[in-house]
């Protein structure tokens, strides 16, 4: 190998080193700054190729600028009617300026911290504004949780501004009980179900016997309706019955006395029937005829 080729090389790898210490490449996903000797000097918050002066003079630091949800652990919280509640919410941030974010807390692990402190902060404040009946409700005019949390968010954002974040939601993810309270709790709860239990069926059996009294009632005038309409019909029946036998006697009175008494016989005369009766008995007559 010949000096010529020696120097091409090492010229090509000291452009190469030459261009990967000065020249950097922004994704459209992060945030870099650059610092000199430590201190931050300028952000580059668009994405595409850059420049600095080579390290150690210049160096750059990457933070991601997309949304980021953070959980933070279980905490317990006192509500307005001294109800012990535990309360895991998480906030969802972004890095908005990152050279004021890495001046105030330096990394991903300095915002955890603060937003902690201060998501926590405000979870107790606002916790100890509202009963847990408006924060754990099925009526939707009493729910006051969404309120609160926006709340909380509001106010979380405003406090996270000077540390270059944003707090763009703060959410519930777990609301319940200490462990030691759950069993009194339940227990409360059973004896409220049963109480509102006992009043439904109360006013059951009330609704109950205002129906059977309301049927009986009718059941009385449809009876009497009916035992009316009855005894007209059986009267009118009656009559034209008289008005019948009365025009069958008009036009033979002695044929008209045979057949009722035949019908007479019919009733009170069987195989069975002994009947004494003077010989002169008006019912008797046409036994004596048939006699004769």
């Amino acid at each position: 190998m010949n000096i010529k080729k020696i120097i091409l090389i090492g010229g090509i790898v000291v452009v190469f080193v030459a261009v990967n210490l000065i020249f950097f490449q922004v994704d459209q996903t992060e945030y870099v700054v650059v610092t000199q000797f430590g201190r931050p000097v300028k952000a580059i918050t668009r994405p595409g190729l850059n420049w600095k002066l080579p390290d150690p003079i210049q160096s750059i630091q990457r933070y991601d600028n997309r949304l980021k949800v953070f959980l933070p652990s279980q905490a317990e919280f006192l509500t307005l009617d001294k109800k012990n509640i535990v309360a895991e919410a998480y906030p969802t941030w972004r890095i908005t300026d990152p050279v004021q974010f890495m001046k105030s807390v330096k990394d991903i692990a300095g915002a955890r911290a603060r937003l902690t402190d201060i998501v926590s902060s405000e979870l107790g404040v606002a916790f100890g504004q509202f009963d847990l009946s408006s924060l754990v409700t099925t009526e939707k005019g009493k729910m006051k949780l969404p309120e609160m949390m926006e709340k909380i968010t509001r106010i979380s954002d405003n406090k996270v501004k000077e540390y270059g974040m944003a707090v763009t939601d703060v959410r519930v993810k777990v609301l319940n009980f200490p462990e030691k309270n759950k069993l009194s709790v339940f227990q409360r709860m059973r004896a409220e179900r049963e109480r509102i239990a006992r009043k439904y069926r109360s006013e059951g059996a009330e609704e109950a016997s205002k129906i059977r009294a309301e049927a009986e009632k009718e059941k009385k005038i449809i009876l009497s309706k009916a035992y009316e309409q009855a005894q007209k019909l059986k009267g009118e029946g009656d009559a034209m019955a008289i008005t019948i036998y009365a025009d069958a006697y008009q036009k033979d009175p002695e044929f008209y006395k045979f057949l009722r008494s035949l019908e007479a016989y019919e009733k009170f005369i069987d195989d069975k029937t002994t009947t004494i009766l003077p010989t002169d008995a008006e019912i008797l007559k046409y036994f004596e005829n048939s006699q004769k």
